[in-house]
This record gives C-alpha cells, structure tokens and sequence, in this order.
C-alpha cells in the first residue's frame, strides 16, 4: 500500500492551498480526497471545490494526521508545489534554472522566489513536516519523504504537450485575447476536461470528484476549482516518485521532481 499527499501551496497567507489525498491499496491509484484549502481539508467540508475559500498557515502535523487518517493508512510522501530548500531561498536556486533549461523553450520556466515569496511559508513548511518524519529529497530516497514538484512542466508529460498548458484562470485574457469572455471560458474550461480525463487515467476517481464548472460559475468558483486540480495533479507527481517513475532537477539543497515516463 501507498499513500501520496499533494499540496498546491500558496505563497502568501491569504491565498488558498488546494489539499488532494491519493493512495494505492493494491490495485493502482485512487483518490481519497480533495479539497481547495487546508481548513476544507482538515474540517471535512464536502464542498468540493466551490466554497470561497481562505488562506491560512499550513500546520504540517495536522495535516499529515489528517490525511494518514482519512487513507487509513500513513502518508509514504508529500510533494508540494512550493519552493522548498535546505538553504535560505534569496533568489532563483539550481533547481529553477535546470528547470528552465530544460523546458523554458516550451514556455514553462519556474517562477523566481524570493526571501519575501514564499518566505518563510516554505521555510516553516518544509521545517514542520521534517519533524513528523518527512525529510526534503533531492535525491533517490528509501523511505517516507517531502518533494518539491512544479505543476507546468508535469502537466506537458502527463498530456505529452509540446508547450505550457494555458489552464490558469487569472490568465485567459492573455490566452485569448481575440475572444470575448464567454468564449475565454469555454477554451479553459475545454484544457481542465483535458487534464481531468489523463489524471483519470491514472488515478481513479478524479473525473467523478471534480465535475467542471459552469461556463458562468463565479470567479472563486473557477479559483477553488483550479486549487483543488492542483493538488491533485501533485498527488500524481508524487505517486510517479513514489513508483520509481520521476526524476529530480537540482543540487544538493533543492529539487524540483518531474514524472519520467517517455
């Protein structure tokens, strides 16, 4: 049995974390839970992904209890989309340039952080959960573990893309800036049934817990919409870890993991 937990961090306190709970009880992967922020997850909400949802600060005991909890089983790894380092993070680090290198043609560079974003969220993060048994990885790793993933070059392998997805909400206007707003909708809401249909594939259950929003679903419907599908697409990276089929960018102090599987 395998248990993966994704988190689609946010980089402030007062944007939401999309929280997705995956696990293998011997017959492939399967999702147990998602939810669009921490206190969804850790509360039991059954509004999945709708309500407005809060930021807040992640309490990385609470959520591993949680989700051990909810899987019946404890949590093998955590991979979170979130700048994360066993140094202080100042500026772009080894990880976000090998990153870049390898899929900055394809329009899917790493943002760069900063000591401000995500600060010390990802420092407080990274810390919490080393201490209920969850250490980085930067490397091959043998038991249970944390790992940084990035949700742009993982959703290319996952939908063999030869570019970015444009699957960001706040962004369609650059997308598609030739279509009106209605139209804009229905393209990004065509990308996220894309996306749900190969996360289908590989982890059973997606489909069925994200049903897509309507084309007039109000902004932080779509926003919690795409936190939750997030986490979820974190959860797979993490699986792809933990069945052997991803690899690391980076150095000895961060590594951003991507699934290998072409």
């Amino acid at each position: 049995m395998k248990v993966a937990l994704g988190i689609d961090a946010a980089w402030t306190e007062k944007a939401p974390s999309g929280v997705a709970l995956i696990a293998d009880y011997g017959d492939g992967w399967n999702l147990v839970d998602v939810k669009a922020s921490y206190a969804a997850f850790l509360g039991g909400s059954d509004a999945v992904p709708v309500l407005r949802h809060r930021g807040s600060i992640p309490d990385a005991k609470a959520i591993v209890e949680t989700a051990s909890a909810k899987a019946g089983a404890s949590v093998d790894l955590v991979a979170i989309d979130m700048p994360l380092s066993m140094a202080p993070i100042v500026n772009r680090r080894t990880s976000d340039n090998m990153i870049s290198a390898a899929y900055g043609s394809r329009h899917a560079s790493t943002h760069t952080p900063s000591a401000a974003r995500p600060g010390r969220l990802s420092d407080e993060l990274r810390v919490g959960l080393d201490a209920v048994g969850y250490p980085l990885a930067v490397s091959a790793f043998g038991g249970q573990a944390l790992i940084e993933v990035y949700a742009h070059p993982e959703l290319m392998e996952l939908t063999n893309a030869d570019r970015r997805l444009p699957y960001k909400q706040s962004r369609i206007g650059k997308y598609w800036p030739d279509l009106v707003a209605g139209m804009r909708r229905h393209r990004l809401l065509e990308v996220w049934a894309e996306i749900i249909q190969q996360l289908d594939a590989e982890i059973k259950g997606v489909a069925a817990a994200l049903s897509l929003p309507s084309v007039d679903a109000r902004v932080y419907e779509l926003k919690a919409f795409e936190y939750a599908l997030d986490a979820v697409v974190c959860a797979w990276v993490g699986a792809c870890a933990l069945d052997g089929k991803a690899k690391p960018f980076g150095d000895r102090e961060s590594a951003i993991w991507v699934p290998a599987l072409r």
